[in-house]
């Protein structure tokens, strides 16, 4: 920003990010930093997949735009069966589900879309992964650094390469649990409440 006055510059102060990648990409200054990375809960919900669908969770989609990938969203709807939830989402989505219902809502779906191109890493993509929900996302920020490509999720530039990744798990649904089985490992490994406890 060109308003000095909300710059963060003090060595006194100690700037906490969620991600390796925010630390990277903003300017701390002389500010020192350290990196608590995500922590989510463990919910006991099971992964189902029975809906052959992919679901996007974020609010207020429509209005954010490109930044968050509301145009790669609308090119997958043209290709597979995808829905949206998320305050704002109009026309677009099915509207708000609460937090606390979130978990059993998403689990039904076969996979997990993130469209943002620029958030770091988003919540909900840590959520659905410790739930065992295949995720399907842009292989930019952080998000490089938590699925290895055709493993533990998909992950790609192309957004084309993504709709064939979404056709696949739409077609194998044991190869959507296999796929989500190893990226709730991830969570678990990587994004556990009590590890984030632990670090704070």
């Amino acid at each position: 920003p060109t308003d000095t006055k909300h710059i963060v510059d003090d060595p006194d102060v100690l700037l906490v990010h969620v991600t390796y990648f925010n630390r990277l990409m903003w300017d701390n200054n002389n500010t020192p930093t350290h990196v608590i990375e995500h922590g989510v809960m463990e919910t006991g919900i099971e992964y189902s997949g029975e809906k052959a669908r992919g679901i996007v969770v974020i609010n207020n989609l429509p209005s954010r735009g490109r930044l968050l990938g509301f145009d790669l969203f609308k090119e997958v709807q043209k290709h597979v069966p995808i829905d949206l939830v998320g305050m704002g989402t109009g026309e677009h989505g099915l509207g708000e589900v609460l937090h606390p219902d979130l978990p059993r809502f998403i689990s039904r779906y076969r996979f997990f879309f993130n469209p943002i191109r620029y958030t770091s890493l988003g919540l909900a993509v840590c959520e659905a992964m410790m739930l065992g929900i295949p995720v399907v996302g842009m292989a930019t920020t952080e998000l490089t650094t938590v699925i290895n490509n055709g493993v533990n999720g998909f992950i790609h530039t192309d957004i084309s390469v993504l709709i064939d990744n979404m056709r696949m798990l739409l077609n194998d649904k044991t190869l959507a649990a296999e796929v989500g089985r190893r990226g709730k490992e991830t969570a678990q490994q990587r994004f556990n409440i009590r590890r984030f406890a632990s670090d704070w």
